[in-house]
This record gives C-alpha cells, structure tokens and sequence, in this order.
C-alpha cells in the first residue's frame, strides 16, 4: 500500500511540475493563447498525417476531447515545454464547448525513451470517462475503472481492437521518432492560471464548458474540430 501511495504522490508531483513548464517566459494570457494556438495546428495536423487518418475519424464521434499539443517526456522538463492542453465537450446542440485548460502528469510512467516532442489527442467516449479527466487528479488506468487504449504513428494494430475503450489516444510524434505512449496511470491537473487568464478571474471548467465562459480566440480551434467527419 505504502508503495502504492508512493507512486501515486510521485505522479501528482510530476503533473504539478508540468503543469508549471507551459512557456516559462510567457504570462499566464499569453501562455494560454499559445496552448490553444497549437493545439488547432495539432488537430489540423492529424488530418493530413497518414498513418493517423482513420484515427482522425474518432473526432467527429467523441463526447469530448483533450488536445495536448506538446508532451515531453521527464529528462527535458528543464526545457521549458510541459504536458499541458485543452477539454473541449459536446455541447447540448451537438457542437464544441470552449477549451478548458489542464496538463497531463504522465512523463514518468507513459512517454518513454527516445520521445522528444509528442502531440496526443484524447478522444473520451464515455460520460464517465469525462468526469474523470475533468476531475482534479482525476486518474486514468486500472484503478479508477477507465480504460484506455493508444493508436498512433508507429503503433502496430487498429482501433477497432479496443472497441470498448471509454478513451482513445491517438500520438504522433513531431520529432518524427515515435517510440511509446501509455496513459496508464495518467494524473490530470486543472490549470487554474491559464484557465483564468483567457477567461476572466472565477473561471472554472464547469462555467467554460457550461457556456458561462468564452474568448474569440478559441474560435479557430472550435471550428477545426467541427469540420472533421466521421
């Protein structure tokens, strides 16, 4: 149990920690801007890159999605690059909720070695998987009952492998070297400062996706999101 614990603590710390490497020398508002910036040329990437284009499809179908532009594994958290992202849910009308900003505490047990820069979207399925990710610390693996399965560049296998996954995460590597990704065991961590500084001093993740909350700048990644097809 105490080992167990251990563990967990150690990946609460790491999320805490990459959660704080997001542009080092920016302020929170322009930090923010930044993330959204590349999550959108992340997701219009995943359109044109090959080996992902059957993945891309799971966009159009997801409840929601976490788009991390930039995941690096824990040797270069020094560099000034952490896991850090954005939520995007369905709203009631079918279309995409304002980004909700969070990090992914996951270097130590999930990216391995030879991985420099790796952008991950998440495509979550289940209402319960959801809240688990939006939920601070919210754990994915074995224990919090989510399962989740990983396709990407250089990944062997098909998604219709895991069918039942209530997440998908879908990896391409920028540095064109793509040697693995888990989520197993991946610690979520809200980002209170940058959800704050692109909204407003109370923002929350449940007042941004609800639709108490919104920026323009959000709009380009907004509509990539709603022009991909099943």
């Amino acid at each position: 149990m105490t080992t167990r614990l251990g563990g967990l603590a150690a990946m609460v710390l790491m999320a805490a920690l990459l959660a704080g490497c997001t542009r080092l020398e920016s302020e929170p508002p322009v930090a923010a801007r930044h993330v959204v910036q590349a999550a959108t040329a992340t997701v219009e990437r995943f359109t044109t890159v090959p080996q992902l284009a059957d993945a891309a499809k799971h966009i159009a179908t997801a409840r929601a999605l976490v788009v991390l532009p930039n995941l690096v594994k824990a040797g270069f958290i020094a560099g000034g690059e952490g896991g850090n992202g954005v939520l995007l849910a369905r709203s009631a009308g079918g279309g995409w909720s304002q980004p909700v900003f969070l990090a992914l505490g996951a270097a130590s047990v999930g990216l391995q070695a030879g991985v420099q820069q790796t952008e991950v979207i998440l495509a979550i399925r289940s209402e319960e998987a959801l809240h688990a990710v939006l939920k601070n610390q919210g754990s994915i693996g074995a224990d919090s009952g989510i399962t989740a399965a990983v396709y990407g560049a250089g990944i062997k296998g098909a998604t219709t492998t895991n069918a039942g996954a209530d997440i998908i995460a879908f990896a391409n590597s920028k540095s064109g070297l793509y040697a693995g990704f888990s989520l197993e065991g991946a610690v979520f961590f809200r980002r209170r400062d940058l959800n704050e500084a692109f909204y407003g001093p109370g923002a929350t993740p449940e007042s941004i996706l609800a639709g108490g909350r919104s920026n323009p700048a959000a709009e380009p990644l907004i509509q990539a999101l709603a022009a991909q097809k099943p």
